[in-house]
């Protein structure tokens, strides 16, 4: 053990944490005027409190593997964020982008408007390629749950699944809507017990998370990540 990650378990032991809940979320910064101050005080925050992952833009992974070196936190890279709009190839070329910077786990974005139009086999695509450009890491599809209907959720965790994707998530945290109980609860339905899911947007009190993880999320998204295993007031944000 370092002198640094010494300190961060002294840091730890002196705060009332869930460290349970804590292993199982997504320390998230994904604003576009993200300064590197910010990013140094999540990774900071991130190792304190031994969350799973923090969670930023691709041109940030680079700065934030760094500074994540020797924790045991991975970095996650977002794809095709937050409209899920690009072309297949330009998902694929972040995603190795990032990989090569040293992103351990992708969040990508599926083609929304692809999945509205019944253009599966589109939607299918864009996920298997980028599964395909990732791999040995896991690569969550992000729905934007508050943008489809009931059997346009279905498909996308069916179309997911098959493409191989190792998570559904609810949200971007920058949609209409975040994650819900029930599109958690219809999403675990979906994939079965071999693919798993993680809710995120709106998600700010360990009441929320508790919600989310009763509903069959496996992992939670979030900026409010401090709030929810303290039980301290979280601020407004996206995610």
């Amino acid at each position: 053990m370092t002198e640094i990650d010494k300190i961060n378990v002294g840091i730890a032991s002196q705060i009332d944490v869930d460290a349970k809940l804590a292993n199982m979320i997504d320390h998230t910064l994904l604003k576009p005027d993200a300064t590197q101050a910010e990013l140094a005080k999540v990774c900071s925050e991130a190792r304190d409190y031994h969350f799973a992952t923090v969670c930023v833009n691709s041109s940030n992974i680079p700065f934030v593997v760094r500074l994540l070196k020797g924790s045991g936190v991975k970095a996650i890279a977002v794809v095709g964020f937050p409209l899920g709009a690009a072309t297949s190839q330009v998902k694929v070329f972040e995603a190795k982008e990032a990989i090569h910077a040293g992103a351990e786990e992708i969040d990508m974005v599926i083609n929304i408007g692809a999945i509205k139009s019944k253009d599966y086999k589109t939607v299918y695509e864009d996920i298997r390629q980028v599964v395909e450009a990732s791999g040995p890491y896991a690569v969550k599809v992000i729905l934007e749950t508050s943008s489809l209907d009931h059997d346009e959720k279905v498909l996308a965790c069916a179309l997911s699944k098959t493409a191989g994707a190792a998570f559904v998530k609810t949200s971007t945290g920058f949609g209409s809507g975040g994650a819900t109980v029930e599109d958690v609860v219809l999403m675990r339905k979906i994939v079965g017990e071999d693919m798993r899911v993680k809710a995120s947007g709106g998600i700010r009190t360990k009441e929320d998370a508790e919600k989310m993880i009763n509903a069959g999320a496996d992992r939670i998204g979030a900026s409010a990540s401090v709030a929810i295993v303290t039980g301290k007031q979280a601020k407004a944000g996206n995610y």
